[in-house]
């Protein structure tokens, strides 16, 4: 069985970072917590939990990422962020997972990384992340913000899952100031670098930049084709936003020209028409959103109503005022199955109850 480092950068994190490390007990051989500069009571909780080591910030995540990695001592290193937890049904597979690394290695290990979550508690937005890296791989962290490590040789997907249980908001203003200091002395930043960018950009409402930005990273050639089909989905809010409604659609449509449509995009084409009362050409982005197929494993940002749910509660809003209502009162029931105690889904259900007693 291959043993395990855990490795962490912190700052502030007293409210969650326990929680985190509990999560861990039985799974990290060694835990390595390097902190950034906390006021709170962060390095004490650390302290009982593993070594706790400080790294002068410098406004580059993966150099203090790559310091706690310079510091692991076993097969494997494992990362995760201090509101992140490993959840319970996740335990098995780490266990499972250390047994069948040791038998077979891999260089990267892929695991779920579960962001938001529906009033069920189920993952409504779920990608892998790089979470298990072999030690004598020598991997290094890139990027001062949304700092990632590009997976090369042996790459192994599995499903134990890691969940993202934000607490608070951090400093809103922290990654866009970095990425401004980085256009300001470097005059540009890599594919990656814009894309993420633009999206601050778009978090601080600033739609006219985001935009420019947006349109800046997909002219590149070398952009990732999942970050591409996002930016275009990213794209297409802020022209919304500006009210350039056509142009929002054509940002949506170009994502076609580089893989198949995605459940994401054909909602978003769907709700688009159904404002504007295109009910049938509504029903046909609906329909293909249902058909359209996952890419998790290919990096993707899933939000996985985007392929049940919402186009079923779609299609049965589309239905409806097509005047297909049998059909509509069937697709709000296929939604139920997504969704059994969704508050849409009960207002349909006495909607067409109605509708039936005023039939009669």
């Amino acid at each position: 069985m291959v043993s395990i480092s855990l490795c962490m950068i912190v700052k502030d994190e007293e409210a969650v970072l326990a929680r985190c490390l509990d999560s861990v007990q039985g799974i990290a051989d060694e835990i390595i917590i390097v902190d950034t500069g906390s006021s709170d009571q962060t390095r004490a909780i650390a302290s009982q939990y593993g070594r706790v080591l400080d790294f002068a910030w410098c406004n580059d995540f993966s150099a203090a990422r790559n310091y706690s990695f310079a510091q692991a001592g076993c097969d494997y290193i494992l990362w995760l962020d201090a509101d992140d937890v490993i959840p319970p049904e996740s335990r098995a597979g780490f266990a499972a997972l250390k047994q069948q690394l040791a038998e077979a290695a891999a260089d990267v290990v892929m695991l779920p990384y579960h962001v938001a979550f529906d009033p069920q508690g189920k993952p409504t937005f779920v990608y892998f992340r790089e979470r298990l890296l072999r030690r004598a791989a020598g991997f290094t962290w890139q990027g001062a913000v949304h700092e990632c490590i590009t997976p090369q040789g042996r790459i192994l997907y599995a499903d134990a899952a890691v969940e993202h249980r934000k607490e608070r908001k951090t400093d809103s203003r922290r990654n866009l100031d970095i990425y401004e200091k980085q256009r300001a002395e470097k005059g540009t930043l890599t594919a990656r670098e814009q894309f993420y960018y633009a999206r601050e950009l778009m978090a601080h409402q600033q739609w006219d930049a985001a935009v420019a930005a947006f349109r800046d990273f997909l002219s590149r050639p070398d952009g990732w084709t999942e970050n591409r089909i996002e930016a275009c989905r990213n794209l297409s809010d802020c022209l919304c936003t500006l009210g350039q409604r056509d142009e929002a659609k054509a940002a949506l449509l170009l994502s076609f020209s580089m893989d198949e449509p995605r459940g994401e995009t054909c909602c978003a084409l769907a709700a688009l028409e159904l404002q504007e009362e295109h009910y049938a050409l509504a029903r046909f982005w609906y329909e293909t959103a249902l058909r359209a197929p996952r890419r998790t494993e290919r990096g993707g940002f899933v939000q996985v109503s985007c392929y049940g749910y919402i186009p079923c509660l779609g299609l049965c809003v589309c239905c409806d005022h097509l005047g297909q209502h049998d059909e509509a009162a069937a697709w709000n029931e296929h939604a139920a199955a997504f969704w059994p105690d969704s508050p849409a889904v009960a207002y349909n259900r006495r909607y067409f109850a109605q509708r039936a007693s005023g039939a009669e």
